[in-house]
């Protein structure tokens, strides 16, 4: 009880922490805006409380802003970290692998060889709030992930091995094919590249709604199945013996993930590190146990890639930087600390 106590107090103070820093990176930006008016005029939004508020004396830049620009955009930036970060924790936990991150079966890839394909045919395959570009991109992350799973599964098993393998084998083909599109279309390289960066320049709110319904369903399937994962981690043969059907277990996670990660990937580009340093960074403050490692890492992602994306647009006056370049720089030395921290207990 008093565990469960605990957990419920860690939860409630993430997600406070990531409704402050929320408020707080709506203030932040090349227009500055006042916390107080930030308040008001998202609280002007909320059903019934919004009749109660006044923001006709707040400046029409400064709604305008904080309604149609940085609001949609640090929502969007939250569920995509958000996302990246339940994937990679559930990854983990079937691949039995802590390398083990939401690409890692080729969706990157597939997703920006149909970015690039997009970008340099201009087609008009538009679909609710998903341009051309995403649409592709979105079709070139699932078929990549459909050819993955298919090369790895023998009969009605999955071998994760096989996973890993066929992903860098497929990564390694789209991104020579994406190559040499970039070379035969010098005039789009700067779109293409941008793209493959990670960016919410364009977010909206359909975006949003596009992004939170997948993840709703797909963290109470996922959390669900929290305790096979915790089995699975102990073992695939324990597990069985303790009646979890492993491969049907595994297929699920993998499909629920994979359609995950392609949804994320499609509306924001490919942004690394979330999902492979926020599980572990919170394993530590939860422990193994999913049940409660997945909700927390969820919002951990999220907070994750919203102080990131804040610095990216905020850092350089003028400038937006692509999101992925700060996830990188951020997430990579922690990584090598990891690894070599990883390293040195082995050792001992």
């Amino acid at each position: 009880m008093q565990r469960e106590r605990g957990f419920i107090i860690k939860i409630v103070g993430v997600a406070i922490i990531l409704f402050l820093l929320m408020i707080f990176a709506t203030t932040v930006g090349s227009v500055s805006v006042p916390v107080e008016d930030t308040v008001r005029i998202i609280a002007s939004e909320i059903p019934r409380l919004g009749a109660l508020v006044n923001i006709d004396e707040i400046r029409k830049q400064h709604v305008f802003i904080v309604k149609k620009i940085r609001l949609p955009r640090i929502v969007l930036a939250s569920l995509v970290g958000a996302v990246l970060a339940l994937v990679g924790t559930s990854y983990q936990a079937i691949f039995k692998n802590p390398m083990a991150d939401p690409f890692i079966m080729g969706v990157s890839s597939g997703a920006a060889f149909g970015a690039t394909l997009g970008i340099i045919m201009g087609l008009n395959v538009g679909f609710f709030a998903m341009g051309n570009t995403a649409v592709l991109a979105f079709i070139g992350a699932l078929v990549t992930t459909i050819i993955v799973y298919n090369l790895a599964r023998v009969g009605n098993k999955i071998s994760t091995t096989s996973i890993l393998l066929a992903g860098i084998v497929m990564s390694s083909l789209l991104a020579a094919g994406i190559s040499l599109m970039m070379i035969f279309n010098h005039d789009d390289l700067a779109r293409i590249v941008g793209w493959t960066m990670g960016s919410f320049n364009a977010a909206n709110w359909d975006q949003v709604t596009l992004l939170l319904i997948p993840l709703l369903i797909g963290l109470v399937v996922l959390v669900a199945l929290s305790r096979e994962m915790n089995a699975i981690v102990l073992g695939e043969e324990s597990a069985q013996n303790i009646g979890v059907n492993v491969e049907i277990v595994k297929n699920i996670i993998i499909v629920v993930a994979s359609l995950l990660a392609a949804i994320a990937v499609s509306v924001s580009g490919i942004i690394g590190f979330v999902g492979l340093m926020v599980p572990h960074l919170f394993r530590l403050i939860v422990g193994s146990n999913h049940k409660k490692l997945l909700p927390v890492s969820l919002l951990g992602g999220a907070i994750f890639l919203l102080i990131c994306d804040t610095i990216a647009r905020s850092a350089l006056e003028g400038m937006d930087i692509p999101v992925g370049i700060i996830t990188a720089i951020v997430g990579g030395p922690y990584f090598l600390y990891l690894l070599r921290k990883t390293r040195k207990n082995k050792l001992i």
